[in-house]
């Protein structure tokens, strides 16, 4: 289970180290006065520093590492 979970953290940490965030659209509702509805598109956007996608991958490898010695 230990090699598992090191090894989707690895792929997790190359990909957050690849792609350093996202960004999604939603819409918000400006005006809702009656029969009057108003929206607009307000993009929103999720980053994460490069060294977080390295940390996971180092501690990938770590319980990679350690489960071949325990097994």
């Amino acid at each position: 289970m230990g090699r598992t979970i090191g090894i989707l953290l690895i792929i997790l940490g190359v990909a957050m180290f690849i792609w350093t965030g996202f960004s999604y659209t939603r819409r918000e509702k400006v005006v809702d006065a009656g029969p009057v509805h108003i929206s607009a598109d307000k993009e929103h956007s999720v980053n994460w520093p490069p060294y977080a996608g390295a940390v996971l991958v180092i501690g990938g490898i770590a319980l990679v590492a350690l489960s071949k010695r325990t097994a």
